[in-house]
């Protein structure tokens, strides 16, 4: 029975790293700034990270299908089950997931609030407030710092939080930047109040969208919000596996970039799509690996944001190590070893299933 388990266990890892292949392609098209991040993550991290956004980009795809089936979402949400009950359609990103959430205790609500966000997207919904769009990109962005997170292997609250808050200012900088695309095509996620404080009606603004001042001052007003969720976020990297670091200090910095360059434009992003250079991008990757060296140690004391706060309690419940008490050093040799002792696990498994007699004696 151990080696039938171990041949199993050998062929899913064959699978996942055949899967593996076709979810880099796609990122290297679909996101650059990830993709570019994502190399200096370690091969470990770096592959399940890959499954995790492959995924993500794929419903994102069928979200924004113009053809899309009115039934998507229920479709999605069919696939997300299949992926829990280890039964996932014949699709690579789709069977590399279901790897991944087994992996490492995804729990299911935090795909479920995924795709909630992507039904937001099909219906429509309207944004009134920051708050509202604060649940808005905890569902669709959030999400996915924490499942990082937990790739990571990190499962402390404090750290969670920062992760969420990271999720957040990203996809607030993706709002500015995309103000303009959205538009034409019928969305707009500035927060409505917002635009009224500064003169525009929104439903006018969205028949004939043009830049204007006003529309700057709320475009700026949205990168400052980001800029306030980034400083927060960085006090969450030290919680991280020192080799995990420099990678996410990446994406932060490639991400805070680009509201630098939606800055330069005069934050007209109506009629420009910021984009952070190539050159800029390494120069960046470079900053980040002196920030993986040394990050500032959890002793921020920020409130908590109501509105990502059911992320960070779906994880906790039935976690051991949700109140980890240790020190960051002692909670990063924890870590450590831990998967220190999954690779020999693994080697050994490995060893056995290769040479069965040498393993035996």
């Amino acid at each position: 029975m151990q080696q039938l388990n171990t041949v199993r266990a050998i062929t899913a890892e064959f699978g996942f790293q055949l899967d593996l292949r076709t979810c880099t392609e796609l990122m290297k098209d679909g996101s650059k700034s990830f993709f570019a991040a994502s190399k200096i993550l370690p091969s470990n991290i770096r592959s399940s990270a890959t499954a995790l956004y492959a995924f993500c980009r794929l419903l994102d795809d069928l979200v924004d299908d113009q053809n899309a089936s009115p039934d998507v979402i229920p479709q999605i949400q069919e696939r997300l089950a299949r992926i829990y009950k280890q039964d996932p359609v014949d699709v690579p990103a789709d069977r590399a997931l279901a790897l991944v959430v087994e992996r490492f205790g995804i729990p299911k609500i935090l795909l479920e609030a995924l795709i909630e966000g992507f039904e937001w997207d099909r219906d429509g919904r309207r944004y009134e407030t920051i708050e509202d769009l604060q649940a808005y990109g905890a569902r669709v962005a959030s999400t996915v710092g924490v499942m990082m997170t937990l790739i990571m292997g990190v499962r402390d609250p404090v750290v969670l939080q920062r992760a969420c808050e990271l999720g957040l200012a990203m996809q607030l900088t993706n709002i500015a930047r995309d103000v303009g695309e959205d538009a034409r095509n019928s969305r707009l996620y500035l927060p409505r109040s917002w635009m009224r404080e500064a003169g525009i009606d929104p439903d006018a603004w969205l028949k004939h969208p043009v830049f204007s001042e006003a529309l700057g001052s709320v475009v700026s007003r949205l990168l400052k919000t980001a800029d306030a969720m980034y400083q927060r976020s960085i006090a969450g990297v030290a919680g991280l596996p020192r080799n995990c670091r420099a990678a996410i200090s990446a994406a932060r910095l490639i991400y805070c970039e680009i509201g630098r360059e939606v800055e330069r434009r005069g934050m007209n992003s109506i009629n420009h799509r910021a984009v952070v250079p190539f050159s800029k991008k390494l120069l960046l990757m470079g900053q980040a690996l002196m920030a993986g060296i040394y990050s500032p140690k959890l002793n921020a004391i920020h409130e908590p944001i109501a509105e990502l706060q059911f992320l960070v309690e779906a994880v906790l419940p039935n976690d051991p190590h949700a109140h980890y008490e240790g020190s960051i050093e002692d909670r990063m040799i924890w870590v450590i070893n831990l998967m220190e002792r999954v690779e020999r696990r693994r080697i050994q498994n490995y060893d056995a299933f290769m040479q069965p007699e040498k393993a035996a004696a």
